[in-house]
């Protein structure tokens, strides 16, 4: 069985960098314009620069998104953005437009072209078409079943790679095309602005009662008519490798650089794991699903793989993620006796129990012995997102290795 490839999500520098250490085999990105993701930090041209040579120089692959739904007046702009990233040779654009693709193919003949999912590809005869046009891949559509993608992948050409989103953030619109964040705020989210109307709280009014709101579900706060669980197929690799997908997908432009980490280190264990023995992948399937649960997450479901979603795949209670770990930073710039630099994140004190998150898969639970800050002086606590610290653990990080606190 031929191993797929690992995508993973980078909102920034510090998210590519960890997806690629912690196990991608490519990562996708956004640049300043022309993303679906305009409220992540996204990349500007040095930036992604850096982050394509660092991830070539680790074997994996940095795909960029421009899957906007282009006007005209984003045109010549698209004509200056792709030969600027012809410069840089990232190894695959993600692209929607056909208006887009024409541009990408005309200036960028040399880098890989792959149809994004806000296409809508939910039958083979659109995969053959891309694939006549000169893609390289085709991202399903998160509306597809398994059996659905397997009669595609039956009937489209060996060449045509698929790419399916096997974990994160469902969409309450097909493919992600919607209307909603435009219609109630002005603005769209198919030019990269979506503000989630799907997951805000709604009630009832009745027009002869004005001021008087009805819950639409049984709670007393309202409901989240259209708040989906996250997807998770982590208990499902045996079925997608043997459906043909030849990338796997991580939803996540959004989400910190522990996300990224989690969820790569662990849907990279379980495919290696998979392919070298199916037994040892059942074996450690609760591990899989433990480490899985330490992401940030709405809660699981699997999509429409194995059949139309149900109320099953809703949460009417609340809109909010659960956080089960609290992000502290990386480790960089280790010293010999076992001290490292830590841009921190969020706040942790001397004493506290934190577990270091390592590449091999191992957490090690250990204590904060000493946080020093840039001038030398020693302090009880680190309460400043982005304060440079020495830090001291009971236990020696290595380079890259994520530190993170049980609890929000």
């Amino acid at each position: 069985m031929k191993k797929p490839e690992l995508l993973c999500p980078a909102k920034g520098l510090e998210e590519l960098k960890t997806a690629v250490i912690y196990g991608a085999d490519a990562v996708y990105i956004g640049g300043e314009t022309f993303s679906l993701r305009a409220k992540a930090k996204n990349f500007t041209k040095d930036e992604m620069a850096e982050g394509i040579r660092f991830a070539h120089e680790r074997g994996a692959k940095v795909h960029v998104t421009a899957n906007i739904l282009a006007h005209d007046k984003d045109i010549d702009e698209a004509y200056r953005y792709f030969g600027e990233m012809k410069e840089l040779k990232p190894d695959a654009f993600i692209i929607a437009d056909p208006g887009m693709y024409t541009i990408a193919k005309e200036v960028c003949p040399e880098i890989d072209r792959h149809i994004s999912t806000q296409a809508n590809n939910t039958n083979y005869m659109t995969y053959r078409f891309w694939a006549d046009m000169g893609a390289k891949r085709v991202v399903a559509a998160r509306e597809l079943s398994l059996e659905e993608l397997k009669d595609i992948r039956s009937k489209i050409p060996a060449s045509l790679e698929m790419e399916c989103f096997i974990h994160g953030a469902m969409c309450i619109s097909y493919s992600g095309r919607c209307l909603l964040s435009n219609y109630l705020t002005g603005r769209d989210a198919n030019r990269g602005e979506c503000t989630h109307p799907c997951r805000w709280k709604y009630t009832l009014e009745e027009e002869t009662r004005p001021g008087e709101y009805f819950p639409v579900f049984e709670n007393e706060r309202g409901t989240y008519i259209m708040n989906s669980k996250d997807l998770c197929m982590i208990e499902h690799i045996p079925e997608l490798i043997e459906a043909g997908i030849d990338s796997f997908k991580i939803e996540g432009r959004m989400k910190t650089a522990l996300y990224v980490a989690c969820v790569a280190r662990t849907y990279k264990a379980a495919i290696t794991d998979y392919l070298e023995s199916p037994e040892r992948y059942r074996n450690r399937l609760e591990w899989y699903k433990e480490e899985i649960g330490k992401c940030t997450t709405r809660n699981f479901t699997t999509g429409f793989y194995f059949g139309k979603p149900d109320s099953g795949s809703q949460i009417y209670d609340s809109n909010t993620y659960v956080t089960e770990y609290t992000y502290l930073g990386h480790a960089e710039d280790i010293a010999e006796d076992g001290s490292f630099i830590l841009r921190q994140k969020n706040k942790f004190s001397v004493g506290e129990e934190i577990e270091i998150m390592r590449r091999s898969g191992d957490n090690t639970i250990c204590t904060v012995e000493s946080i020093i800050n840039e001038d030398g002086e020693a302090q009880e606590s680190a309460p400043h997102p982005g304060q440079k610290v020495r830090v001291m653990l009971s236990a020696f990080p290595e380079e890259y290795d994520i530190l993170r606190r049980k609890g929000g």
